[in-house]
């Protein structure tokens, strides 16, 4: 294995910089890692080699010159495939939109463009982002590279299982309910999400649009602060974006790395442990809260008592806001079209190219929202769940009273294996039970790798929450405890694993164990 697809993007950056590597250097090495083991991983759907090579060429011809584009000029990304990509497939993990390729960029991706980072390809995910483990992408499921019998978490699992695998150096994911931090937890990733409308959302392929919201998915707390800063800002394009600059997240990041948490109020989530959480899960949990108590943290417990019903809200708006988003793929202006036999109406081709290009939980979730939103029923469902998350949003309020950041597991337990939770949806749902209270809110999350669960080795996750717009705080707290960690630890979470992580092609193939 290439020494450059180990090095962090920061790393990679200085190497850059410092001239002792290139850009084509370094993308080629993660392409010739894509190819040798993404057979297994199945992280990506589109592999842009030509693309990639092409930006990496004009990245180090800008480096030459001394004109580098940001400090992350020719450092290669993956972006997950609900991102507009011109020139680029854009599927969602969908059939109904197979091979469709967008006139533009999303603002994400043109940001990235704009500040030199060859893009990979577009990762593997649930199918419109609607999922815990990746395994609703109509092209089949991506597999945790710890153990490729496991699922890497969802919807984003293919922009996490590609870092854990090595396979690019940074990554682009959306966060919904979780669908970034809860990929982190399970592959020993880094995964943020930001406030709500500090990362542009227009070319974001909407699932829920008071709730989507695209972050960086990395290595460590570092790289994430990097990307973010790329990515972030106001965009006039955008109606829900924040018009302010971001804090100083790389700062906040450097700062919190030299592991001093004198003066930080950390509050623990009561409602976020206990029952239903994994022993293993919660012992890395403790152990983290011990180590920023040791940093200096002043420990504190907070209740947030709306936040038991948060899963019962999300599960009635995303719906709702799905099913709404969704009636645009109606097989008359692009994407897929199935015409029945004989002389069909508009309304025959609609019904049977949704019928042929949905998935069964995309289906699920329309019949939900349109429910909730139908005459008679949306005061009682949809109505009632807005009036929830206001609760849940002043639980928020008043926990930042008595704490700076809030902390609790990413996800109640470490990966489970494939096929065990997709017939049964409400145990998948499950999932999202940490992470979801911040989208409900608009609140910024970062999760950081926390160790191995003592039941079966695997990543668990730790996830930092703030109050909106000061993202500079979960990196702050995030980097200082991955700093204790890491010294913990002896070296990265990944370096600690069982031999095999990372060297994928030496495990079962994909078509041992279930599948989607």
């Amino acid at each position: 294995m290439s020494d450059l697809i180990r090095r962090t993007a920061a790393e990679l950056a200085d190497a850059l910089a410092a001239g002792e590597t290139t850009s084509v250097e370094v993308t080629q090495a993660h392409l010739d890692r894509i190819a040798a083991v993404d057979g297994d991983v199945h992280a990506f759907l589109v592999v842009d080699a030509e693309g990639a090579l092409s930006q990496a060429a004009a990245a180090d011809a800008r480096r030459a010159t001394g004109q580098a584009q940001s400090p992350l000029d020719g450092v290669p990304i993956a972006v997950k495939d609900v991102m507009a990509t011109k020139g680029l497939p854009t599927t969602c993990g969908s059939r109904i939109l197979e091979g469709w390729v967008p006139p533009y960029d999303a603002t994400v991706v043109a940001r990235l463009r704009a500040a030199g980072l060859p893009i990979l390809g577009k990762t593997n995910m649930d199918e419109f982002a609607m999922g815990s483990s990746t395994e609703h992408s109509a092209y089949g499921p991506t597999r945790n590279p710890w153990d490729l019998s496991r699922i890497p978490g969802g919807s984003g699992g293919g922009s996490a299982a590609a870092l854990a695998a090595y396979e690019a150096p940074l990554a682009i994911g959306t966060d919904t309910g979780g669908s970034i931090r809860q990929p982190g937890a399970v592959t020993g990733t880094v995964g943020v999400k930001p406030t709500y409308g500090g990362v542009s959302r227009y070319g974001l392929v909407s699932l829920a649009n008071s709730l989507d919201q695209a972050g960086p998915v990395t290595r460590t707390v570092l790289d994430a602060a990097l990307l973010h800063t790329v990515i972030g800002g106001h965009d006039p394009k955008d109606s829900t974006s924040i018009d302010a600059p971001l804090p100083d997240l790389v700062g906040a990041a450097r700062r919190g790395a030299e592991g001093d948490l004198s003066g930080v109020r950390v509050g623990v989530v009561k409602e976020l442990g206990g029952e239903g959480y994994q022993d293993g899960v919660l012992t890395r949990f403790q152990e983290s809260v011990d180590l920023m108590v040791a940093a200096g943290a002043e420990v504190v417990e907070v209740s947030c008592p709306n936040f038991v019903h948060a899963l019962a809200t999300y599960y009635l708006i995303l719906p709702a806001e799905a099913s709404s988003n969704l009636a645009r793929f109606d097989a008359m202006r692009y994407g897929l079209r199935v015409t029945p036999d004989g002389d069909p109406s508009a309304e025959d081709v609609m019904r049977a190219t949704r019928e042929a290009g949905f998935g069964d939980e995309v289906k699920r979730r329309i019949i939900l929202g349109t429910y909730a939103l139908s005459s008679g029923y949306y005061d009682a469902y949809y109505g009632q769940a807005q009036k929830v998350r206001t609760l849940i949003t002043r639980d928020f309020e008043q926990a930042f009273q008595h704490a700076d950041v809030l902390v609790s597991p990413t996800a109640p337990t470490t990966a489970f294996k494939l096929g065990e939770k997709v017939d049964d949806p409400l145990a998948m749902y499950l999932n999202d039970l940490a992470t979801i209270p911040a989208n409900l809110s608009g609140v910024p999350g970062i999760s950081v790798p926390s160790g191995l669960a003592d039941e079966d080795g695997l990543p668990a996750g730790v996830q930092i929450l703030a109050p909106a717009t000061a993202d500079d705080r979960v990196y702050r707290v995030g980097a200082a405890l991955e700093a204790a960690l890491l010294q913990k630890w002896g070296g990265p979470l990944l370096d600690q694993a069982r031999p095999l992580v990372g060297e994928v092609a030496q495990r079962p193939s994909r078509d041992q164990g279930a599948s989607s």
